[in-house]
């Protein structure tokens, strides 16, 4: 196993390290020791698995406002998706900033994403399985989403075709609105 850091400060790419032969294959997909010499996060509270069935569907970009914020370890069991994170942290220096990354069954990479990212994802193949392990339980007062194409933050999805999207995400808020309501909780600047 082996991390590598993205431009989101405390996101990282996994590279995990199957072992193959003629029946099949083994792979260690989390490793307390590796991740506590990393300072990550290793209590887990929740797995969640999400499944896609058809190529072409975008999900997010979600997350969970504070005091639930959430740490997720992301790993694709079947498919192929372009999965991205955009940095919603006040303080941080790539505030605003998004990176995306391909995840799959075939590529053994998995992606740890920090508290105070929103994420999202786009279905590269048909019958995508994603699994995911959070630190703070899910709590749906606390979710909140921002508009995967929001002409602000620029994403550079690699769409091929008209995306499937729910009614949640494709009416969701722009990120301009989510400031707007940050600094409304905390009576002031948001930045």
């Amino acid at each position: 196993m082996q991390l590598l850091p993205l431009s989101i400060p405390g996101a990282y790419r996994v590279l995990l390290d199957p072992k193959a032969d003629s029946r099949g294959f083994f792979v260690r997909t989390y490793d307390k020791t590796i991740f506590e010499q990393n300072n990550l996060v290793t209590t887990w509270i929740q797995e969640s698995h999400s499944f896609s069935a058809k190529k072409g569907t975008v999900r997010g970009l979600h997350f969970q406002k504070p005091p639930h914020s959430e740490t997720k370890l992301v790993r694709v069991a079947q498919g192929s998706i372009f999965i991205v994170i955009l940095d919603i942290r006040a303080k941080s220096p790539m505030f605003g900033k998004w990176e995306g990354v391909e995840i799959s069954a075939e590529n053994s990479e998995m992606l740890y994403a920090p508290k105070g990212v929103a994420m999202g994802m786009y279905t590269l193949t048909d019958s995508c399985s994603l699994l995911y392990k959070m630190d703070a339980e899910y709590r749906p007062e606390s979710g909140r989403t921002i508009r995967w194409n929001d002409p602000e933050l620029k994403i550079n999805w690699p769409l091929d075709q008209l995306p499937i999207l729910s009614d949640k995400d494709r009416t969701a808020p722009l990120f301009a609105d989510y400031i707007k309501e940050s600094e409304s909780q905390s009576g002031g600047p948001f930045r």
